[in-house]
């Protein structure tokens, strides 16, 4: 009989990044997904990604140095372009509380930054279309992730070391057994592992609450939308970097791309969506958001037409704070598990993967996993 020395559930981009740690630390490990792959079912799939520097926290702004470097890297040791530095920049009032946080942020993490007065703004982005006292925050390390690319990249990677991948194996149980040991059964198959990392997405709870553990995960389906440059438009949105507003939209936050998917339509979408069940994900009315998106593309992008050209979809999982849990099961230590990611974890998956990887291996992580413990909101983890 087999036994790993790591079992992932869940071959999105957390799971691919931490099952290439553990391949690359010489563990003999098995990545599983559910569905055939590539697929477009959860929340790593698509073209395009935001990656950033700028944060209000200060310790997702200094993860982001190693991850920023690693895909960096993975481009060089994949001859694949993942990273596209063309900037990012965050709006909000010039002045204002979160632009002030993103700046704290970046200076404790000693990374570069360009303050954009009103002014500065303005003439930086004529083509947007926002009140006098707005500004931004330029991240010049900020820019775009080739998603489906960098995705490849890892499992490639993760193969070269050993890794062995299995798609179309749903898992429908995890149980922990004596002598350190855990059963991972799929629909097909029985696996034993010293160790299992569930990587699951908005399926994460279906198992958890199998190991009485209930995590307060929300997933919520996000309509991508793609806004083409009217004909009547008079400056381009070929040189917008990505971009964030925070609770600018129904009181929620908005970001875009200038997108490489369809060429001459900005990639533009409203940060939330309608609390949906992940194997049920159409059966929900999302007009509201794509209304309120209209209002706003009328309001600041007066170059873009009101209604989007292309809607495609996507899935967040949220926590009640929007950060992370990474984090130990509290009474078995070889079950790990990495959820809530809330819709801003893709660039952050290399550091995600790696301190995955310490804990399924019993070592200390790189980080504080102080702001991703499961206890912070979920009582039943003090075991």
């Amino acid at each position: 009989m087999v036994v790993y020395d790591a079992v992932v559930v869940g071959a999105g981009v957390e799971g691919s990044a931490t099952a290439y740690h553990l391949a690359k630390d010489g563990q003999r490990t098995l990545l599983l997904e559910q569905f055939p792959l590539p697929h477009s079912r959860g929340s790593s799939h698509g073209q395009t990604r935001i990656t950033r520097r700028a944060y209000p926290q200060d310790f997702y702004s200094h993860m982001m140095i190693e991850a920023t470097h690693f895909w960096k890297d993975l481009q060089k040791a994949s001859d694949v372009q993942v990273y596209k530095p063309i900037g990012y920049v965050v709006i909000g009032k010039h002045g204002g509380q979160y632009l002030q946080n993103n700046i704290d942020a970046m200076k404790k993490s000693g990374a570069p930054y360009t303050v954009l007065d009103s002014a500065a703004f303005k003439r930086q982005y004529p083509m947007l279309n926002y009140p006098s006292d707005y500004g931004g925050i330029y991240d010049p390390d900020g820019g775009l992730l080739r998603a489906d690319r960098a995705l490849n990249a890892l499992q490639a990677l993760f193969k070269r070391y050993g890794g062995e991948i299995r798609d179309g194996q749903r898992v429908v149980q995890v149980t922990p057994e004596g002598q350190g040991r855990v059963t991972v059964r799929t629909e097909r198959d029985v696996f034993v592992t010293r160790s299992v990392v569930l990587c699951c997405g908005p399926w994460t709870s279906d198992l958890t609450s199998q190991l009485d553990l209930k995590l307060q995960l929300q997933p919520v389906r996000i309509s991508v939308c793609y806004w083409k440059e009217s004909s009547q438009n008079s400056h381009s949105y070929k040189k917008l970097p990505t971009f964030f507003e925070e609770k600018c939209c129904a009181g929620h936050a908005i970001y875009g791309l200038p997108s490489e998917e369809y060429p001459g339509c900005v990639k533009l979408c409203l940060h939330h969506g309608p609390e949906i069940h992940p194997d049920r994900r159409d059966v929900v009315d999302d007009t509201w958001v794509r209304r309120s998106l209209s209002q706003y593309v009328q309001r600041h992008f007066p170059g873009l037409e009101p209604t989007p050209a292309v809607v495609e979809t996507c899935i967040y999982t949220n926590t009640p704070d929007r950060h992370f849990i990474l984090d130990t099961h509290p009474q078995w230590k070889n079950i790990v598990i990495g959820a809530g990611f809330s819709g801003h974890g893709f660039k952050l998956a290399p550091v995600v993967g790696r301190v995955l990887s310490q804990l399924a291996q019993g070592k200390d992580p790189s980080y504080d996993l102080t702001p991703f413990r499961i206890n912070r909101f979920c009582p039943s983890a003090q075991l």
